[in-house]
């Protein structure tokens, strides 16, 4: 069975610093996430290859090979792999909250059930992101893809797709470094180049900001709704990286990996810019550099009175993945 390795996250926790660096080991191959939402003018949407995206090479050989499945007219900036793309305002309700518990899923699961519209796209999302997957490992020659959608609504579903065999890897970061994110994304979560910030376009958007409360909320539910699904699995299926953890000892974090992945432990490689690749997803794909540091950035940007508020509402949380 076509095998996908799924980062599951909070935004900005590292993901796809880590799916380009597993993109690049023999055997395996990333184009950033696969749900393919949030692109923006799909006209001027720029790869992480630097071409606009519907005129770069690599999508063109992907959707030659979309063709060959059935899908003659694909194209990645609306691919339909996400469940969250619905006309549906009842299904889109029904999504709207986090993945949580057993018994809320169950409920949620309920409701989805009474509408048609859900079963359909469900079943179409599913069919195509099987279909891109296989794309993927044929126009790349590899025998893993590396998806850094991070959501775990979207892996619940992915999981139920009985033809995927599929790996997760759990990918965690200080909450205080993304909740600093969160409150000011064009400074602190995107490419250090201005030029290549949104999508590539350079074009500044209406800011995304969130205050400290809201910073703190978010990524305390994005890591409960994780930690929910996570438990679920097998201890085969799953593993686990702290995002610092990857920073001081790369090499260390990959050959870990690969071994999960079954890819070889003893070709892992750091130097993931040397090779072109085509990532979709968070701006530091567009940076230009392999160098590797870790960014605390927080320590100096968020005051004494924020630390206080993320503390009283993520601190516990924080403190039990070991930051103190």
């Amino acid at each position: 069975m076509p095998k996908l390795a799924y980062l599951l996250a909070a935004s900005h926790s590292g993901s796809t610093l880590l799916a380009m660096l597993l993109g690049v080991q023999p055997g395996a191959c990333t184009a950033g996430e696969l749900k393919a939402t949030s692109l923006g003018d799909p006209d001027q949407y720029r790869c992480s290859c630097r071409e606009r995206i519907r005129g770069c090479a690599f999508w063109q050989e992907v959707g030659k090979a979309m063709a060959s499945r059935g899908y003659s007219e694909f194209d990645i900036t609306s691919a339909g792999t996400s469940i969250f793309e619905t006309q549906s305002p009842y299904v889109r309700r029904l999504l709207a909250p986090l993945y949580r518990h057993g018994a809320l899923e169950a409920l949620r699961d309920l409701a989805l059930a009474f509408s048609p519209a859900w079963r359909a796209s469900l079943a179409d999302s599913n069919d195509r992101n099987l279909a891109l997957i296989e794309s993927l490992l044929e126009v790349t020659g590899s025998k893993v893809v590396i998806d850094s959608s991070k959501s775990a609504l979207r892996l619940k579903y992915l999981l139920r797709i009985s033809d995927l065999d599929l790996k997760v890897v759990r990918v965690i970061r200080d909450g205080r470094a993304v909740a600093l994110t969160y409150t000011d994304e064009w400074n602190f979560a995107d490419s250090k180049d201005p030029e290549m910030r949104s999508g590539g376009t350079g074009t500044r958007r209406p800011p995304q900001r969130r205050s400290m409360p809201e910073a703190a909320s978010s990524w305390k539910r994005s890591n409960e709704s994780c930690d929910a699904l996570t438990t679920l699995l097998p201890a085969s299926q799953r593993t686990e990286v702290r995002y610092e953890e990857l920073c001081a000892d790369p090499a260390a974090t990959l050959n870990r990996l690969a071994a999960f992945l079954d890819l070889d432990p003893k070709r892992t490689r750091l130097d993931f810019r040397a090779v072109t690749q085509h990532v979709i997803g968070n701006g530091m794909r567009m940076d230009s550099t392999s160098e590797i540091r870790l960014d605390e950035r927080w320590k100096s940007h968020l005051s004494d009175d924020d630390l206080r508020v993320f503390d009283k509402i993520a601190g516990t949380l924080n403190r039990s993945y070991g930051y103190v």
